[in-house]
């Protein structure tokens, strides 16, 4: 069924994309996406940041297909859908991209939660096989494509889990959830003053701590990677959450190998790209507003 999709408000024409094949390029989706964020800009700022980033997501249920057998369910903005993204870009592997716009909870759905009864991306299908968890899907198409990303010497391959673990675990929750997030998605804010005031700054002392491990043991002086002078799964992985940091201006000037190490990635030929919906709809919104920082 082919049909032209319309944003409620005038002017903005959603591209024409078929509800099931819905086959639109990267550059026509951003194009749509950019126009539709020029005209939310003219509209007086809303409180609830939740309501503007979906809003301004991409339209729902758009595929940017690039003739694959693999499809990767994701959002564009999502701290965990990004480093399969920027992987794959960087690895040559086609996959076949389908929006999930978590901003208007279309991971609830039924159609959805059929493929993620977790309700959360990414997930990966490959023919009628599919695969949850950001970690996993990075290991799984580094395997496929034989990627140096993801060593096969044993021990080298341990040093490569156990840095994507160390993210997964105490970093993420702590620095992501407890920190972050909080401040900037209302749907996370806690309802009571105190108890706000109190999950921050307690994410706060634990993010601190585990920039530290972070800037000095894990990466330290020497290193350009987290593993060494090659970069890693652990690299895609890492590099994204502790990113998150600037959507509250959050600029590590305290952590020079952080920096280092950010800087190193951020010089990758695909990374502009991947983080342009992190940029747009999350940094850019957030200018200006007052935030408990580092």
């Amino acid at each position: 069924m082919d049909t032209i999709l319309h944003d409620r408000r005038p002017g903005i024409k959603m591209p024409r994309v078929d509800a099931y094949s819905n086959v639109i390029s990267y550059e026509e989706a951003f194009t749509w996406a950019q126009a539709l964020g020029r005209a939310l800009n003219a509209i007086p700022h809303r409180a609830n940041i939740a309501l503007r980033a979906g809003a301004r997501t991409l339209p729902r249920y758009v595929i940017l297909r690039e003739d694959s057998d693999m499809k990767l369910y994701y959002h564009p903005v999502s701290t965990t859908s990004r480093p399969v993204v920027l992987f794959a870009h960087e690895s040559g592997i086609e996959l076949d991209y389908q929006v999930v716009d978590l901003f208007t909870g279309e991971q609830y759905k039924p159609e959805y939660e059929a493929i993620n009864p977790s309700h959360q991306v990414p997930v990966l299908e490959d023919g009628d096989w599919r695969l949850t968890e950001s970690s996993t899907i990075l290991k799984y198409l580094a395997d496929k494509k034989g990627s140096p990303a993801y060593p096969s010497d044993p021990r080298k391959r341990a040093r490569v889990n156990e840095r994507m673990d160390w993210f997964n675990t105490g970093f993420y929750r702590d620095f992501s959830y407890g920190f972050l997030y909080p401040q900037i998605f209302p749907f996370m804010r806690r309802s009571d003053d105190v108890v706000q005031a109190g999950t921050i700054a307690y994410g706060k002392e634990k993010a601190l701590g585990w920039l530290k491990i972070l800037d000095q043991d894990l990466i330290g002086p020497r290193s350009a990677y987290l593993c060494g002078d090659e970069i890693t799964l652990a690299d895609y992985l890492g590099a994204m959450m502790v990113l998150g940091g600037e959507s509250i201006a959050c600029n590590f000037g305290a952590y020079p190998n952080i920096l280092r190490w950010l800087g190193n990635m951020k010089s990758m030929k695909n990374w502009a790209k991947v983080n342009e919906a992190f940029y747009t709809y999350v940094v850019e919104p957030n200018k200006g507003k007052t935030f408990v920082r580092l």
